[in-house]
């Protein structure tokens, strides 16, 4: 026979090893008595089992950490609110000053209307014919800065084709056009007494008049549908501040336009005559810092950019120019310049007001933050008051 080889002879030196050691289990396995491992599991000691089983439950507690459940917590850095190209989510409106400058003008327009009405109802000359003049020259700034940022005057005309309800634009245009003409008429009244009093002209001093009152009247209906239509319209944007601000916007331009006609009241006539102008600063500056404390307060992360910024010093200034001229107007009822300086204070500070909400606004539209946080909270607050999300809604009962 031949002598086996140095295969032969390792094969069989590992089939020794392999008798000696246990025979026919795998490597790797338990190789304890059946009895020591029951002696183990019954004091207390893992299973291999249990071992695998307590490692996958870890695994899955990280897995479901990183979805906001239990388990270890993942640092995500803080999103930061750009977007594509590092433009803004809003395109910020194209307006500019003289947008700012038309809400003023048609406010200041709309107040002295009610002022001049307010005159000619109690008997006092000097208001009246301060309030339609101030309505007139004042409505022409209007729509001088209007056709500016129209581009063509024949834009205005081309609005008139339709009368949209809806359409605060629409609304404003059609509100306009029935205004100005009768704040033409009245303050064109307020030349009869100057005009001869014989002949053609002397006729038209005799019609005058009574057109005037009536002018004048019409235009002080008109008149505070022209102080918060513009608040209306600014409301009806995607500007988020604004937008959000729908409330307290027309309440803040009609208290700048009464406190504004005010101010025209109290420049012009003599004390004894500007009763009605002390009454109308007084309504007219509860309304506007109302409303301005409600938009600083009430928008939560929204009210920022009026607090903040050239918004919130212009607001900021706006609130003690008013109060300082209400005050003024109260306590200095006989004096010619206190009532001068009181009616100066309202004027500046209804232009203030107004440019103040004008950059609120703008300055919402540029920060992205504005826009998307806000929205979240929104599908967060949708989210929390379903009953069953639609995605686990649970399969019917059979």
């Amino acid at each position: 026979m031949t002598p086996p080889g140095p295969v032969g002879d390792r094969f069989r030196r590992f089939r020794e090893r392999l008798a000696a050691t246990g025979g026919d289990r795998p490597p790797g396995s338990d190789e304890r008595p059946d009895a020591v491992r029951g002696a183990e599991l019954a004091a207390g000691a893992d299973h291999p089992n249990d071992r695998n089983t307590a490692d996958g439950n870890r695994t899955a507690g990280r897995r479901r950490g990183r979805r906001g459940g239990g388990g270890e917590e993942l640092r995500v850095p803080e999103a930061e609110f750009t977007s594509y190209y590092g433009r803004p989510v809003l395109k910020p409106p194209v307006w500019k000053w003289d947008i700012a400058a038309y809400l003023f003008t048609g406010g200041l327009a709309a107040g002295s209307s009610l002022l001049a009405a307010g005159g000619q109802l109690t008997g006092r000359p000097a208001l009246r014919r301060a309030g339609r003049v101030t309505a007139l020259a004042a409505v022409s700034a209007s729509a001088v800065f209007l056709v500016k940022d129209l581009g063509r005057p024949a834009r205005f005309h081309h609005m008139l084709r339709v009368a949209k309800p809806t359409s605060p634009m629409s609304m404003g245009t059609w509100i306009l056009t029935a205004y100005g003409p009768a704040a033409g008429v009245a303050a064109i009244a307020e030349a009869a007494g100057v005009l001869p009093r014989h002949g053609l002209l002397g006729l038209a001093g005799r019609v005058l008049p009574p057109v005037g009152h009536t002018a004048g009247l019409l235009a002080a209906g008109t008149a505070p549908a022209l102080a918060t239509y513009t608040g209306v319209l600014l409301a009806d944007t995607a500007v988020p501040s604004w937008h959000e601000a729908y409330p307290e916007l027309p309440v803040i331009f009609a208290g700048s336009a009464l406190a504004s006609g005010a101010g025209v009241g109290l420049l012009a006539a003599p004390p004894a005559q500007a009763g009605p102008a002390r009454r109308m600063a007084v309504a007219g500056a509860a309304l506007e810092l109302y409303g301005a404390h409600r938009v600083e307060t009430r928008l939560g992360l929204l009210s920022e950019p009026y607090r903040l910024g050239r918004p919130g010093r212009l607001l900021r200034a706006g609130r003690l120019l008013t109060a300082g001229g209400v005050a003024g107007a109260l306590l200095g009822r006989r004096s010619r310049v206190v009532g001068a300086l009181s009616g100066t204070a309202l004027l500046a500070a209804s232009v203030l007001t107004r440019f103040g909400i004008f950059y609120g606004g703008v300055a919402s539209a540029r920060d992205p933050r504005y826009t998307v946080v806000p929205q979240r909270e929104r599908v967060e607050a949708r989210r929390s008051g379903m009953d069953l999300p639609s995605d686990r809604a649970a399969p019917p009962a059979v």
